[in-house]
């Protein structure tokens, strides 16, 4: 029942004129993550305004041009939710040989990567700090991933957010898609 104290919308929202219902709103995602507000520390917010510019890619809905931003041709890997970016950096020093996409929505978090960055002097590492359901179908083109790392996503584990769970047949074949021939899919709940 609807509340008085709460506009409604959707296929019962009615003209206030008392015209026929409007078509329901469109629909918005479910999304697999939940920004809670978190604390980023000076040092984080220092390499957000300072190396941001250089290594965090804005999100954009058309393919990305790996050659053009890594300035090279090497094999294209895929981090999702890469946390704090320990294992993120780590990746990156010991595969020099391939370019690593790292895709977080945790500010503190991107901003800690980007500090490590800095630090190792990684050159074949980027972020975009955007939905990874969204990077994948818009900005990661068929087949042209060597591999993505998928490690501890949000487990979700009440019944009630079984649709937020990131792991699922849809995700799983969005990402089959986006693998090249011979391509992997390392992950680990």
């Amino acid at each position: 029942m609807p509340r008085p104290d709460r506009p409604v919308d959707g296929p019962q929202a009615a003209d206030p004129a008392g015209a026929a219902p409007g078509p329901a709103a469109p629909h918005r995602p479910i999304r697999s993550y939940v920004l809670r507000p978190g604390r980023i520390g000076p040092g984080q917010q220092r390499a957000l305004a300072e190396l941001g510019p250089r290594f965090v890619l804005p999100y954009a809905p058309q393919p990305l041009d790996a050659q053009a931003v890594f300035g090279r041709t090497a094999p294209l890997l895929l981090e999702i939710g890469f946390g704090m970016g320990d294992a993120t950096a780590q990746v990156a020093a010991a595969h020099p040989g391939h370019d690593l996409l790292g895709v977080e929505v945790h500010p503190p978090g991107v901003g800690a990567l980007l500090r490590r960055i800095d630090a190792m002097g990684l050159t074949n590492l980027r972020i975009v700090q955007h939905d990874a359901v969204e990077v994948l179908q818009q900005m990661i083109a068929p087949g042209s991933l060597a591999g993505v790392h998928l490690w501890f996503p949000d487990p979700w584990p009440k019944k009630r957010h079984h649709k937020r769970r990131l792991v699922q047949p849809p995700f799983v074949a969005l990402l089959a898609s986006r693998l090249a021939r011979g391509g992997y899919l390392h992950a680990a709940t």
